[in-house]
């Protein structure tokens, strides 16, 4: 069932009598579904165009990974938007839309905040305080500068949940002991083994990339000294062989790897594939694992798309375990993971506040601009009119004096208003009265209000779309 997070009145659009842009997160689980949504780091700015160039969606931001599979939006229209998004995902990976928002979370505005800064302290990794998904929260910024429709909201979101992931591990202890997803799966192909067979048991691993060095670097901590590695090309574990002295990494290419996990009592895979390496027919004939290893071939698949069929699950003498089981491995240390994730709730408690009222602050831009706007036409208009009275030949000083004065008397009179209008977003006080201010200058001078800019921005869209 859709799950939509209505907490703090988060689902209403109009706020003290007017409308503005809503920011959307929209979550993708479980892995079944993720692997299907799954955007690969290279299309990230090619997803950013095209979610902005929906009719309601004006910025955007992409963070998929092996764990999580995630759409930040800021919607000119709250539901329009999120039924756009929801369309363009299935448009874009064929899945039916009725099974998207099956298994999608919904969370709007202040709601998508929280749970961002969480996922960058690491609290919510399956591995408490790992440091791979800062890295990857960077990489959203990274991409995203430069690309039309990273805007200032979600840009401002995700700088902002970096300089919370630094802080927590900076002034908490959340980072210590911390590992990986790849260290994860170690751990838990360990647990599903006899304790006699680790050091003998025969290792498995396809794929040299990021994910599957670590895996071999966890191996080797753990004790193993032998291990065959497939892969594409020999150049990325040559590389790995020379840095991990004294452990024996034999290389096969990919043709041969059916039969070496013939040869295998564990098989782990973190390749990049987009289909499936093994299926239940590739698996039922292998050979059976002794009993020293209790006599079923563990297959650890933590690559998303999945790398292993779920098939391979019904086969006899195998058994499957992808990232959603990696869960298992964290539990034993569940008392440690509250304690330090009470020490970083705390920081991120406070940053929330204050980057909510850094956007919330960003309403006076438009009042602050229009009424510049609205100034400039007045003394320019008023300017003409007394050049014009003085005749043609008036000298350059004296034009320049006439409109530096008007100039100097318009900037005089907008001071206070301006200063009435500029919030730091700190101080939850000045930030109400700085929004009271607004809507008395949009009130007094009439200006346009924030209805009519969406409406217009979102006319303007489809009007482009039309083209």
């Amino acid at each position: 069932m859709e799950k939509v997070n209505e907490r703090n009145g988060s689902r209403r659009q109009v706020s003290e009598g007017h409308l503005k842009p809503t920011v959307v997160l929209i979550q993708l689980q479980p892995v079944e579904v993720r692997e299907k949504l799954a955007i690969p780091e290279a299309e990230w700015p090619r997803a950013i165009g095209e979610l902005c160039g929906l009719n309601h969606i004006e910025e955007a931001a992409v963070l998929s990974t092996c764990n999580r599979m995630e759409i930040y939006v800021v919607a000119l229209s709250q539901h329009r938007g999120v039924k756009e998004v929801t369309e363009w995902m299935s448009k874009t990976s064929g899945v039916p839309v009725s099974e998207i928002c099956q298994h999608r979370l919904l969370l709007y505005n202040n709601d998508v905040t929280q749970p961002l800064f969480e996922v960058s302290a690491g609290l919510d990794s399956l591995v408490l305080g790992e440091g791979q998904i800062l890295a990857q929260v960077k990489q959203v910024v990274k991409v995203g500068q430069g690309v039309v429709g990273f805007g200032r909201n979600i840009s401002g979101l995700f700088k902002h949940a970096i300089t919370v992931g630094k802080r927590v591990r900076t002034e908490t202890n959340i980072a210590a002991g911390a590992v990986s997803v790849s260290s994860a799966a170690v751990e838990l192909a360990l647990m599903k083994l006899p304790a006699s067979s680790h050091a003998t048991a025969r290792m498995l691993v396809i794929g040299a990339g990021k994910m599957g060095k670590l895996v071999i670097k966890h191996l080797v901590a753990k004790g193993c000294t032998k291990m065959v590695v497939v892969n594409r090309t020999e150049e990325r574990v040559a590389s790995i062989r020379e840095e991990l002295h004294g452990i024996e990494i034999i290389y096969k290419p990919l043709t041969d790897m059916l039969t070496c996990a013939a040869e295998a009592d564990v098989v782990f895979t973190s390749t990049a594939s987009e289909t499936p390496l093994f299926f239940q027919d590739n698996v039922k004939d292998l050979p059976a694992v002794g009993p020293d290893t209790g006599g079923l071939r563990l297959f650890v698949d933590i690559s998303v798309p999945r790398n292993v069929s779920s098939c391979v699950a019904d086969a006899d003498g195998a058994r499957l375990y992808n990232v959603d089981d990696l869960k298992e491995v964290v539990a034993a240390n569940k008392e440690d993971r509250l304690r330090k994730a009470m020490e970083a709730q705390e920081i991120i408690t406070e940053e929330s506040k204050q980057f909510e009222a850094w956007r919330d602050s960003l309403e006076t831009v438009p009042t602050i601009k229009k009424l510049r706007a609205y100034a400039e036409r007045i003394r320019a208009a008023e300017l003409e009119k007394c050049l014009s009275k003085m005749g043609d030949d008036i000298s350059k000083k004296t034009r320049r004096a006439v409109d530096d004065l008007s100039r100097g008397i318009v900037n005089k009179l907008l001071h206070g208003p301006m200063q009435h209008l500029r919030c730091d977003g700190s101080d939850s006080r000045t930030l109400s009265e700085t929004l009271e201010n607004m809507h008395a200058l949009n009130r007094m001078f009439s200006l346009e209000t924030e209805i009519s800019v969406l409406e217009q921005k979102i006319r303007a869209k489809v009007e482009q779309t039309q083209k």
